[in-house]
């Protein structure tokens, strides 16, 4: 089975965001945010930080920030 991994961390980067910030303004705690990247509230986290919908995070996500897991 193939697996897909969400690139966060590059996102992050090009968009000239930390994980502190987006914990700040999204009102999440950094431990949480911090162990939680691929997953939905991260997303959900880095969309209030950003004043977006969440889908409009998860497409650019998807469209931008897909890596294979074989490359690891």
């Amino acid at each position: 089975m193939r697996t897909i991994k969400i690139d966060i961390l590059r996102y992050l980067d090009d968009k000239h965001l930390t994980i502190y910030r987006v914990a700040k303004e999204s009102g999440y705690g950094y431990t949480t945010l911090h162990k939680s990247f691929n997953k939905q509230q991260s997303t959900c986290a880095i969309a209030r930080a950003k004043h977006l919908a969440m889908w409009q995070v998860l497409r650019e996500l998807e469209n931008d920030y897909l890596s294979d897991d074989d490359d690891d």
